[in-house]
């Protein structure tokens, strides 16, 4: 099964807008295609992408945020996605407050709600979830879809020295890390949050040189070819380009603007403006900041008719760094230590 195919049926099943780095790792836990390169997120962000590009409102998928794809109401899906499911009894239809649940946040209120601190399988958590109108979707096998989210979502908030939100407890059961409460897994996240946030220091402490050249870095750990840092004038408030290579088949040219910005100095819509005016032929943009962006700088870089921006915040880029293994080292299979070499000493 090809990318697009597989995406189409994820995201049904889903029945919600998702980031491409959840649409991969769907696709990979359901089995539907395997990636051979380290980005399999990226492959996936460029080939619908590309597709939206090439066939505009014919293009079954729409992005409706940075790297966050929905399928298009008017789309017309290929009959070998997903099978047309049978009729079924409707399930209550949400209230407006209740609208609009990820499966794993309603995997959550389940737990939360019905499970009285002992684990749940996950068929009976998306019965309840169904069952009170929390969840809505067109998909044949919701059940399945919810496990494959709860479980991606902890592979990947293990991957990050994040403590996961859920815990397996043998073969599909699940339960609520906070059941646990302070005990080693409470200790290990604590531990890896310190290291994230001194992380974060350092990097504001790096001179503007040695930041640039430490994103050119984590750019080709992603899978950016001939990245480069720009020379440091007449580049146009372009700091780094290079080319995210998908397959051997998309290149993408991508102009990158660092801004190494202290915490609550958040990125303002003049400064995508800017970046957008600078980008050379058939370049894509992407700013990547160790602060935030403002409401108004996300949704113009989100602007259905302009070349699409993409942003990178401060957490965003920490998360890359540790999951890539820049500036940190695992002590053990979920622990973070500061790697003393990196970046200035802090006194």
């Amino acid at each position: 099964m090809d990318v697009k195919t597989a995406a189409i049926q994820v995201l049904q099943q889903a029945g919600t807008p998702l980031h491409a780095k959840d649409i991969a790792e769907q696709i990979m836990v359901a089995g539907l295609w395997q990636s051979e390169g380290k980005t399999p997120d990226a492959t996936v962000s460029a080939r619908l992408y590309s597709d939206i590009k090439s066939n505009g409102d014919k293009s079954p998928f729409v992005k409706v945020g940075p790297q966050t794809f929905a399928l298009r109401d008017s789309a017309e899906i290929p009959s070998s996605a997903v099978p047309v499911p049978a009729p079924v009894e409707e399930a209550p239809k949400p209230s407006a407050a209740n609208a609009g649940f990820s499966f794993t946040d309603c995997a959550q209120k389940v737990l939360e709600e019905f499970g009285g601190k002992k684990p749940m399988h996950y068929k009976e958590i998306t019965e309840k979830a169904l069952a009170k109108g929390w969840l809505v979707t067109g998909g044949k096998t919701p059940e399945a879809t919810m496990y494959a989210q709860v479980i991606t979502e902890i592979k990947r908030q293990q991957k990050r020295g994040e403590r996961p939100r859920f815990v397996q407890h043998g073969r599909g059961y699940l339960g609520l890390s906070q059941w646990m409460g302070r005990g080693l897994a409470f200790q290990i996240e604590q531990h890896n949050h310190q290291v994230r946030k001194a992380l974060r220091e350092r990097l504001l402490a790096m001179k503007p040189g040695e930041f640039e050249e430490l994103i050119s870095q984590l750019l080709a750990e992603m899978g950016f070819e001939m990245v480069e840092v720009t020379k440091l004038s007449g580049d146009g408030g372009i700091d780094v380009r290079g080319t995210l290579v998908v397959g051997d088949v998309v290149r993408i040219k991508m102009a990158v603007q660092v801004k190494k910005w202290k915490l609550k100095n958040n990125i303002q819509a003049p400064v995508v403006q800017q970046v957008r005016g600078s980008l050379g032929t058939h370049e894509q943009g992407l700013i990547i900041t160790t602060s935030d962006f403002s409401p108004g700088a996300v949704k113009e870089a989100a602007q259905a008719d302009k070349t699409p921006i993409a942003l990178m915040n401060g957490e965003q880029l920490v998360m890359l760094l540790t999951e890539h293994g820049i500036g940190v080292h695992r002590s053990t299979p979920d622990l973070f230590e500061i790697d003393e070499e990196f970046g200035p000493v802090m006194k």
